[in-house]
């Protein structure tokens, strides 16, 4: 998958494509949309893991590389994105952290409550700010990423 088709999907649901829309959207695309806002992230994260532990390029095992992409569990990266968890990763790594974990709790609501009633100016706020967030954790140091896909990947096991 793609962060960025998922971004431009989800702007299209949501309305804010480049044809002006017609009406409100209907609240299943808005949900639509703060969904694919969610994956681009969950996958701009698995991208991450898999590129910073096994490569890319010439060098990319695709069983190993296919392997760590397939690891990331939504769950656990939620817990490993509380705040206190991500104090010592430099601001664009915990702003990314911390979106991934809010994003996914709005993801859920969008998709399993069915009173959720969303605006199309917040879930568009949404989207724009999941783009950026995703450019500044992709422009983070290569060994500050790698360090956070291990913290997203494994437990930490002490004693």
């Amino acid at each position: 998958m793609n962060p960025s088709d998922l971004i431009d999907s989800a702007r299209q649901r949501a309305g804010g494509g480049e044809t002006p829309p017609r009406g409100r959207p209907r609240q299943t695309d808005l949900q639509r949309a703060v969904s694919d806002a969610y994956y681009a992230l969950f996958h701009a994260l698995a991208i991450c893991c898999a590129d910073t532990l096994v490569g890319t390029g010439y060098y990319r095992r695709q069983p190993e590389w296919r392997q760590i992409y397939r690891s990331l569990e939504h769950g656990y990266a939620r817990r490993q994105c509380k705040e206190r968890a991500l104090a010592n990763f430099p601001s664009a790594i915990q702003r990314f952290g911390s979106h991934f974990a809010t994003t996914q709790l709005q993801r859920h609501l969008a998709d399993y409550d069915p009173d959720t009633r969303l605006g199309r100016r917040e879930v568009l706020r949404l989207i724009d700010e999941t783009e950026r967030i995703i450019n500044d954790f992709n422009a983070a140091p290569f060994h500050r990423r790698r360090a956070f896909a291990v913290h997203v990947l494994f437990r930490n096991r002490t004693g």
